[in-house]
């Protein structure tokens, strides 16, 4: 047992396990005292110590592991771009549907249906369009819906009626959809284990706390300019994107030889080299020590791999492509089925809890937010109510920060106290955090709210912003770990979130007002801080049994018992 994290009872490699070195400072040589790096194995050696690349990169340059890391981290970078205007559509309206109802003459309820119906056109869409990203990659879709974001916020603010801006929000779903579903995927595909933890805090900032900045800059636009320029400036914004997006973002979705995918491999396929002389298998608790194929199972060992030429550097003009080739043989239709299947999977319902109920949770909030401080005895406006989303943007940003100064951090400290290896499970620690930071301002904002007339509008706010704090470092730790313990399937599992948040939250948005009149604001509050605390003390048995979770699910693929690998 490493680092409280059961073994599991049969013996061999789990998918997911990785072992990244645990070699000592370099010396005045250049070398590394008391070690030698294995000849077989690719090293990251920009650091003081080396670590031991995970997955292996392969021999191909066109693979994007291959990429310099300025290349990888400017494709990381336009797609977080796009995707703040992906994910501020979402909560375009939080601040000025009253403003809107009275302008375009309709029933207010009506108006803030929009919201849900946008969320019902991310979620319905999603399925079809993830299968599609597995079948041909994901470079196409990053395109098309970038071009969609112009098209439909133009759409949306020159709609002359509310059957038009209702299609033009739906058709935004479909728009965002490509970029809440897959660019978490996509810092899988561009980076080893070790490099992830940044990436996919800065990913999930972008898909969420720019959602949060949104009411507070849409509020002043619609008092200065009118309700219709927030959906022009999204469009102006997304049309700016559009050649970044075409000629910088390449298909990062790449068919890597089974040999090199280290953390995905299993015993049946894998044995365990030595590494050198200090770490042994018995320190490793592995049967033998680094995961390459077997030669008793008829494979090529790593060291002859790639015996023919390389295939040679696609051009940039090749790179342009919106379709390279199919990226799996699998069926499409068992390709839009997975995600329904997987939410029995524990790892993915861990994770669906962990993500999308603290984002419910703020959506709850943001009613609240809008009917409490538009009454009396505080009494804003539309431009006020926009403010009262900076203490969740600045929450957002804290979140951020501190989810990406632990994520690698606390990994890498975690798998030096467990003698090189890596376990998926280190990632389940950010979850403390998120504890004490969701749960905290979920209870303290009901508690606050419940009573503006006595505590104003300026503590509601700052506990919205912890919420928002823990609601980040949640989607890292659940992106992290499933990227990490189960990112063979890490696609479909996007999908599975994606689809809870979108439709948890449009229920919730349905019955916000009906639960607030019924319970309260601390009733209501209080029930959901409970129900928090039930999700965050799901973490305790996810990273105990974590690991044997991995192999059961090896065992039993659920996707195979179905018949839908």
């Amino acid at each position: 047992m490493g680092l409280g994290i059961l073994e599991p009872s049969a013996g061999g490699h789990v998918p997911g396990t990785s072992f990244m070195g645990a070699m000592g400072p370099k010396n005045n040589v250049g070398g590394y005292e008391g070690e030698q790096m294995d000849p077989k194995l690719k090293y990251d050696t920009s650091g003081p110590v080396p670590i031991v690349l995970v997955p292996q990169p392969s021999d191909d340059p066109n693979d994007p592991l291959n990429w310099s890391l300025v290349k990888r981290d400017c494709i990381t970078a336009i797609l977080c771009c796009v995707s703040v205007l992906a994910s501020c559509l979402s909560s375009i309206l939080a601040s000025n549907t009253i403003y809107i109802a009275i302008h375009i003459n309709e029933n207010v309820n009506r108006v803030a249906a929009l919201t849900g119906y946008h969320l019902c056109g991310v979620g319905a869409s999603g399925l079809i369009i993830v299968a599609t990203a597995r079948v041909w990659g994901k470079r196409h879709l990053y395109v098309l819906g970038t071009v969609l974001l112009c098209i439909t916020s133009i759409w949306a603010g020159a709609a002359q009626s509310y059957k038009s801006l209702l299609w033009a929000r739906i058709i935004q779903g479909v728009a965002v959809c490509p970029f809440e579903a897959l660019v978490n995927a996509s810092v899988g595909d561009l980076y080893c284990v070790h490099q992830r933890g940044k990436r996919m805090a800065m990913t999930n900032f972008a898909l969420f706390g720019g959602a949060f900045m949104t009411p507070v800059v849409v509020g002043k636009i619609t008092t200065v300019m009118g309700w219709r320029w927030p959906f022009y400036f999204v469009g102006i914004f997304a049309g700016v994107c559009v050649p970044f997006v075409f000629f910088f973002c390449p298909e990062t979705a790449y068919r890597r030889a089974t040999q090199y995918n280290t953390d995905l491999s299993s015993n049946s396929q894998t044995h365990i080299l030595p590494f050198n002389g200090r770490v042994t298998p018995a320190a490793m608790d592995f049967p033998d020590p680094i995961p390459v194929l077997s030669k008793e199972a008829g494979a090529t060992p790593i060291e002859n791999l790639d015996t023919d030429i390389p295939p040679p550097r696609a051009t940039f003009l090749q790179s342009l492509a919106l379709f390279n080739g199919r990226k799996t043989s699998d069926s499409l239709w068992k390709l839009i089925l997975r995600p329904i299947v997987l939410i029995v999977h524990p790892a993915v319902f861990w994770g669906m809890l962990t993500q999308g109920a603290l984002i419910g949770w703020s959506v709850m909030i943001g009613v609240v937010i809008a009917y409490i401080f538009m009454m009396a005895p505080v009494r804003f406006h539309e431009e006020q109510i926009g403010y009262m989303y900076t203490g969740a943007f600045l929450g957002a940003m804290l979140g951020f920060l501190l989810a990406g100064m632990l994520a690698d951090w606390s990994t890498r400290v975690m798998t030096r106290w467990n003698k090189g290896v890596f376990e998926p499970e280190f990632r389940i620690l950010l979850v403390l955090p998120q504890a004490i930071t969701g749960i905290t301002g979920v209870f303290l904002f009901g508690w606050a709210a419940s009573k503006p007339e006595t505590y104003g509008w300026a503590l509601p706010d700052f506990f919205f912003g912890m919420e928002v704090m823990g609601m980040i470092i949640g989607a890292v730790a659940a992106s992290l770990y499933i990227v990490d313990a189960h990112r063979s399937i890490a696609v479909e599992v996007f999908t599975t979130f994606l689809l809870f948040k979108n439709f948890f939250s449009y229920a919730l948005t349905t019955g916000a007002f009906d639960w607030l009149m019924e319970l309260g604001t601390w009733r209501l509050f209080w029930t959901m801080g409970i129900a928090q605390i039930a999700v965050c003390a799901l973490s305790i048995p996810m990273y105990v049994w974590g690991k044997k979770n991995r192999r059961l699910m090896q065992r039993w693929d659920i996707l195979r018992l179905c018949r839908l690998d």
